[in-house]
Order: C-alpha cells, then structure tokens, then sequence
C-alpha cells in the first residue's frame, strides 16, 4: 500500500477547460475502482480564488489537503508517490514522482504565448520532467515531441489517452432545432467552435474559411478570450462578420451541452493539439466533426472525422460544406464517430494510471 498525493490544483480554473476536465475525471474514476492505496488530493492556497467547490470523493481512503509554495506541513515522507497533473513540480522531492504533460506547445511554438509564459513554463516543465520517475501523456504524438524537444527518455513515458463522458441528456429533435435557432436563425447551418479564442486554435484561418461558405453558414466561437483573441475580435469587426458570427465567451457545462447537441458540425483546426477533449465530445454526441489534419487530431479520431489543412482557408470551407451537405459522408462520419468515441473511457483511463501507481509502489 501506497500514500499517493495528488495535485489537483488546475481544478480550481475559473474557466475549466482541457486540464480541468482531465483532472477532476481522472481523481473521480480513480476513486471508483479497488486499491489498497490512501490518496491525498491536494490544492494550493493560490488558487482557491478562482473557485471553492472542492473535490474529494466519498471514499475513506481519499482526503483533501491544502498547501501552499513553500509546502510548510506537507513533509515529503508521509506520501510515497507525488503526481503532478500537469507541468508543476512540488516544493520537495518525494520517494517517487510522476507527473502529466498534456503538451509543450509554449516551447515549439513561441508564436503562440508570451515570452513570459514561455520562460515560466519552460522551466517548470524541464524540472518536472528532470524529476520524473514516470512521465503520462495522452497521446503518442505528445510522447514524441516530449523525447524530441525535451530530451526525455521514451522508456519513462507512459500514453494514457483521456476518456469522454456521455451527454448528461438528449435534446429531442424539436428541441435541437429550437436550440439551433436561438443562435443562427432558422435556415442556418450552425458550425460550432469548442476552446479559447488564441492563435495556436485557428479561429482567424476559420474565420477567412467562412468568407468562402454559402451566406447561411454561421460560426459559433464557444470560449473565452486567449492570447492574441484582439486581432480575432478586430478582424471580425473588420470584415463585418458580426451577423455571421456569435460570440458567447466561456459557456457553462450544461450550455454547451446544448449546443453541442444543436450544432450540425464541430470544426476543429487547432495548429497543435495535445489530445482534443472537443473532438471526442462531438463524437460521442452524433456530431460531424471537421478537424486539423495534424498534431494529435488524426491519432485522436482515426478514421471518425474530415481532415483538412489547417492553414488553406478554402480547404476548410470544402470540408465543411462535404460535412455539412454529403448526406452519405454525414452518416458515416456520425457512426464512425459513436464507435470511436465508445473506445475512450475515464475508468481505462484511470486504471492504466493505477498500474503506473502499483509500479512504482513495487520499488519503495
């Protein structure tokens, strides 16, 4: 048995989105499958003012535990096994340490973030990696550019692809139409967009995609502001894109499950991706999705979805119009889509990650 520490601090987000999710469904699948380990789930001082809903399972063999840099009461020998759930190492070093990375994009693709974020995360990214015992990452495409451009061995590195949940409900059809309506007007085709508004997710390149779309496509942009979102925000004012395209901000969980539900298409061309929670989700809903065919996206959804070229705005518009108007490419991609999103799974997830646990225990 096991004393295994969980930093679940990214839980805290104001906005939850891709880490978040990974965080609290992983602790939360962890907790509904046998082991003899205790798990301590940690979260720091400073992040308890962007949210105060803690997560802790009802199970006597999890607690919760608040710390703060430097730790003052968390003594590295009462846990055995620290896992950092993404890129932050502990103030100490413990027996063993495993931590995830969801992507390096900050260090690939400096374009894409501040010189500031890029400095921070590039040095709690190389010192967490550099303490490793195991290294978990979703995806295999993620697996190469950690050993490429961090010079990490393959052999510490673990694929643990993520798992995507089922709609809480189902919209009838009635009500999908309603829902569509509210946002595009009716006789629209609504193509939805999941994730912040920033360079490295493509909304400018999509954005010039709908100059080349039929009047009755409209985009629907379902995030918050990200790095770079002004030149976006600016270029639709430009271009007089506003009766074309919505722009809600950061939805809560249940209004995007709405519009998830009502959309006739998820267009996805991020230029890098770790994984894609989006893609799965829209999947597993019926959705057809049109996606990046680079970065993690294609070993994501294999064959389920339409790869286009990220950066040839009218390669993006064709593959919308396919998804959109090709009633057999439509049926195929829905049913390729439930059958490829049924093979993700929170509890495989969390199995493998407790195999990772059993192996380290081994050695203390």
């Amino acid at each position: 048995m096991a004393t295994i520490a969980i930093d679940a601090s990214f839980i805290f987000d104001a906005y939850p989105t891709g880490i978040a999710t990974y965080s609290r469904r992983l602790i939360e699948s962890l907790a509904e499958l046998p082991s003899p380990h205790r798990f301590r789930i940690a979260y720091r001082f400073s992040r308890l003012s962007r949210r105060r809903e803690f997560l802790c399972p009802s199970d006597p063999r999890f607690t919760v535990e608040l710390f703060q840099r430097p730790i003052t009461f968390w003594q590295p020998w009462r846990t055995d096994i620290f896992h950092s759930l993404a890129q932050r190492p502990p103030a100490f070093r413990y027996r063993r340490e495993v931590v995830t990375i969801h992507d390096v994009f900050p260090i690939t693709r400096p374009e894409d973030s501040t010189p500031g974020f890029q400095k921070k995360f590039s040095r709690l990214l190389r010192e967490s990696l550099a303490r490793a015992d195991r290294v978990l990452v979703l995806s295999e495409y993620t697996a190469s550019e950690v050993v490429k451009h961090c010079g990490v061995e393959r052999e510490r590195i673990r694929v643990i692809p993520g798992g995507v949940d089922p709609p809480p409900f189902q919209l009838s059809e009635a009500e999908r139409r309603a829902e569509r309506e509210r946002w595009v007007g009716p006789g629209h085709e609504l193509v939805l967009m999941v994730g912040v508004l920033d360079h490295r997710k493509n909304v400018l390149t999509a954005l010039k995609a709908l100059e080349h779309l039929p009047e009755r496509y409209r985009l629907v942009l379902a995030g918050g502001d990200g790095y770079g979102s002004h030149r976006i925000h600016a270029y639709i004012d430009e271009q007089r894109l506003e009766r074309r395209v919505r722009r809600p901000g950061y939805l809560p969980r249940i209004a995007l499950e709405k519009l998830f539900q009502a959309a006739n298409l998820l267009l996805f061309v991020s230029q890098e991706e770790g994984f894609g929670f989006p893609m799965l989700e829209a999947m597993g809903r019926g959705l057809p999705v049109v996606a990046s065919g680079i970065s993690a996206l294609p070993e994501v959804g294999s064959d389920a979805a339409l790869y286009v070229n990220p950066h040839d705005p009218t390669d993006i518009a064709a593959g919308i119009i396919r998804a959109a108007e090709d009633a057999d490419l439509r049926r195929r991609l829905i049913e390729k889509g439930f059958v490829r999103a049924a093979k993700f799974s929170w509890v495989k997830a969390a199995q493998e990650v407790l195999g990772v646990y059993d192996e380290l225990a081994e050695g203390l």
